[in-house]
């Protein structure tokens, strides 16, 4: 504990200059959010809860008021800013986990948070250290300047939303017990920019597909190689695999994807953009979808897709394989069950010797409804950080924590602060890395959004 209080004050002693609500303050958040390697099996989640918690209690928040919960060896937190009660509650959430990241491969220390260029760099940076850095310093900023919130307001960092999630499923029963009304997911949605840097549209996510993982799994006697017999493992999973890779959905549309389609043809040229205006129309129109499905960033909008990813096979180079295993991931379109996909990939296959199975699936959850006081307050914030951009409701391709949120009934909506070039998107990737010059719209954003919906 003494190590842990030791480095805490150093962190925050070199912020402890700028002030609370300024983009150097939040800079610094983040560069010191960066420093902790948050991955899963390191433990170090606990750390980062304990620092942010500290930086809100030296904001003026009671520490009574901010638990931080074991999860296994990650950690939940959970702020609570009492309000007048003229309103419901509502809830603000982020992740504070990253996914891996190997320093080998990486030019800098992905743990290390280095500014360079107008950037800056390490893993986090953009998911989702980014909006958490931000939100916190907001929370300061309005606690500091006497800000009086009509209503409750809920913080929620989990800690395994990279992983396996069980830590924003707490969370989310939290909220609804709490009597939360609604969500703001700091994950999710977000702003892009042109090559030139200018502001070209705003995302503004109401729903997610489902993501699930299945295996498909061939197994047989094997033997020696140099006897083939009638079946073998790996052939068989082959020829699945083709089939699957050629299968394609329904198409499919819903409120959500409808506005995201007409926003999107207004801004995209040739057949691309006829494609997007005909299947509004008429989603059943075989040649706009033909064409959007030739585009990776329409064929998600437009249904569940299926892929496979990985695959496995054999024990030897001189014997028949005996087992040999595919997976495949999907993104499944709100309202369609896991299972029912499962049933689709079996037809698909057409072959009983191999068996699909459900692996790794996420909640199922319904889009959520376009709030006129969502809306507006997202309109409102967007506009004051970027006037002339106008939020087009989103359909994420999946998954974040807010399906938790939405399985039990709490509408949840990412809206991000963050603009950025398609290519400054390093996210899960190499090099990750965000523009040092979308801090400060992105303080005006959570200040402008929390303030028009917690008054």
């Amino acid at each position: 504990m003494k190590m842990l209080a030791a480095t805490l004050s150093i962190l925050l002693a070199t912020s402890a200059a700028a002030a609370p609500g300024d983009a150097d303050f939040a800079k610094g958040l983040l560069k010191k959010g960066v420093a902790f390697d948050t991955v899963k099996g390191r433990g170090k989640v606990p750390a980062y809860a304990a620092y942010l918690k500290t930086v809100l209690v030296d904001g003026g928040f009671a520490a009574s008021d901010i638990a931080i919960e074991p999860v296994g060896e990650t950690a939940n937190l959970h702020l609570v800013w009492k309000g007048s009660g003229k309103k419901p509650p509502i809830a603000v959430a982020g992740h504070m986990d990253v996914v891996e990241a190997d320093p080998k491969d990486w030019i800098r220390d992905p743990f290390t948070a280095v500014e360079e260029g107008g950037y800056v760099f390490g893993r986090g940076a953009g998911d989702n250290k980014f909006d958490v850095s931000m939100v916190i310093a907001t929370l300061v900023a309005l606690k500091a300047e006497g800000f009086k919130p009509g209503r409750d307001i809920h913080l929620f960092l989990s800690g395994d939303e990279e992983t396996e999630g069980v830590t924003a499923d707490l969370q989310a029963k939290q909220a609804k017990a709490a009597g939360v009304e609604l969500l703001l997911n700091s994950d999710g949605g977000g702003g892009g920019l042109d090559d030139a840097g200018k502001p070209v549209g705003y995302s503004l996510s109401a729903a997610e597909k489902t993501y699930a993982d299945y295996t498909l799994t061939v197994v047989d006697p094997g033997g020696h190689s140099s006897r083939p017999t009638a079946t073998n493992a790996i052939a068989a999973l082959a020829a699945a695999t083709a089939r699957v890779a050629a299968y394609r959905f329904p198409a499919q549309i819903n409120e959500i994807t409808r506005a995201s389609l007409v926003a999107a043809a207004k801004e995209t040229p040739g057949q691309l953009g006829d494609a997007m205006r005909a299947f509004v129309a008429n989603p059943q129109d075989a040649t706009a979808i033909a064409m959007l499905r030739t585009d990776p960033g329409s064929v998600g909008q437009i249904g569940t897709t299926c892929v496979p990813t990985m695959v496995s096979g054999g024990h030897a180079p001189n014997a028949l394989p005996q087992k040999a295993a595919l997976t495949v991931n999907c993104r499944i379109f709100p309202g369609v069950t896991v299972a029912s996909v499962r049933g689709d990939l079996e037809r698909a296959v057409a072959d009983p010797a191999v068996k699909v199975a459900i692996g790794q699936e996420w909640v199922s959850t319904p889009a959520s409804p376009l709030r006129p006081d969502v809306v507006a307050a997202v309109t409102k914030a967007v506009a004051a950080a970027h006037p002339g951009i106008t939020p087009t409701p989103a359909m994420d391709a999946g998954a974040s924590d807010s399906v938790y949120y939405r399985a039990l009934g709490i509408p949840s909506y990412g809206v991000s602060g963050l603009f950025m070039k398609e290519s400054d998107a390093f996210a899960h990737g190499l090099n990750e890395r965000i523009p040092v010059s979308a801090i400060a719209p992105a303080l005006v954003h959570w200040r402008a959004l929390l303030t028009e919906l917690a008054r």
